[in-house]
Order: C-alpha cells, then structure tokens, then sequence
C-alpha cells in the first residue's frame, strides 16, 4: 500500500521547498564583481595551502612525536606510531557519510567547516601536553583534510578550458606553503621536544581564513542549478528519482553515489586505479623515517642492525636535526614542480595523460629519493627527489579524482568524490596492515624497503589499467555531464 502524507505534513514540505528555492534564486541572483574570481583564488589557495600543511605536518614531524612521546619502544617506535594512526579510520569512515552532504546543503559551508575543524585540530595538538591528547587532535585533523571541498570549488568555478591549469598552479602555490613546516622546525624547535611548537602558526592562519571565507566565497553556481533543478521537480519526479538506482537525477548521497559507479565503466575503472595506486600509500606516509634510517646507514657505513641505544639515537638525533630539517626545506619545491606538471600536461594533453606521466614520475621519483639517501647524496637533492616523489603520488591521486568529479553529473559529484574514498581505503589497508607487521617484525631500519616493495609494483599496475581501460574527461561540460558517455 503506498504511503500517505497528511496535508498539513505536505504543506510544510511545501513551504520548505519554496522557502529553499527563494534561497538559491536569490543567491544565484546576486551581482559578482569583476573581481570576484579573484579573491576567490587567493581565499582557495590559503585554505589550500592550510590543508596541504595539516595533511603534511604529521607526518614530517613523524620521527619527533615519536622519539618524544614513544621513547620507550626504541627501534620499533615507528611501527607503533604507525599502529596509532589506524586510531583515524574511524573517523574517516564517519567522514564518508559527512561528504556527501554537500550535495544537499551547498559547498560554502562545508568549505568552511573543513577549514575550522582542520585548524582547531592543529591547535589542540599544540595544546597536547600528553599522548592521548595528540592522538585526539590528530584524529579530528584525518576527519577534516580528506573532503577538499576546496576542490570541488576549483572544478566548479573554473572555466572548463583552464580547469586543471587553475587547480595545478592553485596547488602549487599551495605545496609552497608546506615549505614552512621545515622552516619552523629551525626557528622553532631547539630539540626534538619542541615539536609541538610547528603546529601554532598553520593553526592560526587557517582560522582567519576560515573567517574570510565566511565573508567572501560565494556558493558555487554549478551548485545551485542542480539544486534548484532538483527542487523544481515534481513529487512524482522525485519519487522515481530516488529509486532509480542510476538516476542522474538522484540528490547525492554515498550508497547512491556508489551504485552509480560501480555501473558506469569509466568510474568503475577509476576506482579500481585508485586502490591499486594507493597500495603505495605506506611509503608517502614514511618518507622522513626512511630519509633519517638511509642517511644514518651511510653514515654509519653499514647496516644499524645490532647497534646499541647509545650509539642510534645520537645518530638518528644528529640526523633529524640537521639532514632531514635540510632536506625538508626544498622538498615542498619538488611537490610543486611535479604539481605543475600535472596542471599543464592535463589541460594540454588530457587528464589521461597526465594520470600516466604522474604515475611514471612518482615510481621515477622514489626511486632516486631512496637510493639517494642511501648513498650520500646531498641533503637538499634528496629532499628535492622526495618532494617530487610525492608531489606525483597526490598528483596522481588529484587527477583520478578530477576525472572522477568530470565523468560524474553535479547532483552526485560531491558523493561520487567522497565515495573514491572507499576504494582508496582498500588499497590503504593493504599497505598499511602489510608495512606495519613488516615494520615490527624487520624494525626501523626496513621501511624504505618495505616501502620501495608496496609503492613501485602499486603504480606500474594503475598505469597499465589507465593506459588500457579509461578514458579522456578533458574538456567535459561539467553542467551536461551524465556519466554515461563511455559505456
């Protein structure tokens, strides 16, 4: 028996509905300055700029929280730190279902809710005056970086001709700013106990901008007309609408968002490319423990294996202070390049192209970070290498995602992005659960080659799969877009 609806029930579903639909028509109707576009990229790239710290700072400090806070396990510090980061999943998991939201309620106020939540969770960090504490504030920050609602914003207020030039130079001037976590650690940070102290100024300026972009941003047009469309449907539009399985009318959600994926070829393959690259997520996750093992194994002259505390730990200190705070300082650099490279290949050549290039130059790039270290090369170089490494990895990551965003329809682009997620977890969890019982079986001194061993073979996979199975978005009306152009 179909279900009723009382009139009075029906009225005040009504009224809401042409209460919301007043809303967006009279945000839609507002005049933009000539500038707007403007201040709109210098508001993305600082909040940009404040998400790429926070996703970085944890783990550039990695070694020093973990000297400081998990002394006592000596060799196998790293590996519990590693342990201790799987306390975030659950606050990612919960995440998924918060994404999507953006879909109903709009992007600017996820946009600055991010940005709050983010920059309170760095500040309660350098509040932490024990471990559980930290623990707290670093799960809050895994809740808050992964939605880059700032992206969405660059996809949808760029002109689609220019749309990943935006997002790359955007990125890169952003990737700069991770710059100043090597330099607070020299102002900052006379020994490994003042950690804490890099996490203040990052706090600080993503809670002005937060401010700023509650003034400033505008919600995004491409949001409003699918909202407004959506809202204009009749009763019975919505009704078949909601069932639909592969409604391009469908008004977000991640379980619809899912299912409309997973029956679309072209999203269908770019899931299955994000997991498979993501399996090398260990690796991004530990490159300043295996930038200090490397170089304290060149310097030592052989295998630290057998050393007694008294002779590592002044080694691995001496190493921290000096070649990795060194190295760290042009690692942002090559992020940038490599991001660079990214944004203008994509909008010269394809988002395909790019995914390729980025994927080659991430295997390329760890290749030389690793075995540099190892080999005594200097300090600014191997950062330089580890800088393009990475760069590449997310870069990789950010295209998928990008095509991910293009190949889907407005009303589920949101929960279509949030949902990758999902399948980037699958990946992760192969790497991390296979990297951390083999970082606590083989200790410390491994994780470079754990990490080589999961990255390497990860990457060549995705890159036979985008060769072979997906195809270009370049160019993809963003307003038109179905989804189904490739099936």
């Amino acid at each position: 028996m179909a279900n009723t609806i009382s009139p009075e029930k029906l009225r005040k579903q009504t009224l809401r509905r042409e209460k919301e639909i007043l809303k967006w028509e009279k945000e839609k109707a507002r005049p933009k300055r000539n500038t707007y576009f403007i201040y709109l990229v210098f508001i993305i790239t600082l909040i940009y700029a404040v998400d790429e710290i926070a996703s970085q700072i944890g783990t550039q400090m990695q070694a020093d929280i973990s000297k400081d806070l998990l002394a006592t396990f000596g060799e196998k510090s790293n590996g519990v730190f590693n342990i201790l980061q799987i306390c975030a999943v659950p606050f990612q998991a919960i995440g998924l279902f918060y994404r999507p939201l953006a879909d109903r309620f709009g992007r600017k106020v996820f946009l600055v809710i991010n940005t709050f939540g983010m920059s309170f969770a760095m500040l309660i960090v350098f509040l932490s005056n024990n471990l559980w504490f930290y623990l707290l504030g670093a799960c809050l920050i895994s809740f808050f970086i992964p939605h880059d609602m700032h992206v969405v914003f660059i996809m949808e207020s760029s002109p689609s001709k220019h749309r990943a030039r935006f997002y790359s130079t955007i990125k890169f001037v952003a990737n700069m700013g991770v710059m100043l976590i090597p330099i607070m650690r020299k102002m900052l940070m006379k020994d490994v106990s003042m950690w804490r102290n890099v996490y203040l100024v990052p706090a600080i300026v993503g809670l002005v901008t937060c401010f700023i972009a509650l003034l400033l941003a505008r919600e995004t047009d491409a949001f409003i007309d699918a909202r407004l469309k959506y809202l204009k449907m009749t009763d019975e539009e919505r009704e078949i609408a909601k069932n639909q399985k592969n409604s391009q009318d469908a008004q977000g959600g991640l379980v619809q968002a899912l299912k409309f994926a997973l029956k679309h070829k072209q999203l269908r393959w770019l899931y299955i490319t994000t997991a498979i690259v993501n399996i090398g997520l260990y690796g991004s996750m530990n490159y300043t423990p295996i930038m200090e093992y490397a170089r304290a194994t060149f310097q030592y002259g052989g295998s630290l294996k057998g050393l007694t505390e008294g002779v590592l730990s002044p080694l691995l200190n001496d190493v921290s202070v000096n070649f990795v705070t060194a190295g760290l300082l042009l690692l942002p650099l090559g992020c940038s390049i490599s991001q660079l490279i990214m944004g203008y290949i994509s909008d010269w050549k394809g988002r395909k192209t790019a995914a390729i290039v980025t994927a080659f130059d991430c295997v390329v790039g760890f290749l030389l970070f690793y075995f540099g270290a190892i080999s005594g090369w200097s300090a600014p170089l191997v950062g330089f290498f580890c800088g393009f490494f990475l760069g590449s990895y997310y870069s990789t990551n950010d295209v998928l995602i990008m095509m991910i965003g293009e190949s889907s329809p407005t009303n589920l682009r949101s929960s279509t992005m949030s949902a990758q997620y999902i399948v980037t977890a699958a990946g992760a969890a192969i790497s991390m659960v296979g990297g951390l019982v083999l970082a606590l079986v083989l200790g410390n001194t491994a994780i470079g080659v754990i990490s080589l061993c999961l990255l390497v073979p990860g990457f060549i996979a995705g890159l036979i799969i985008l060769i072979t199975k997906t195809n270009e978005t370049k160019g993809i009306d963003m307003d038109t877009v179905t989804g189904a152009e490739w099936d």
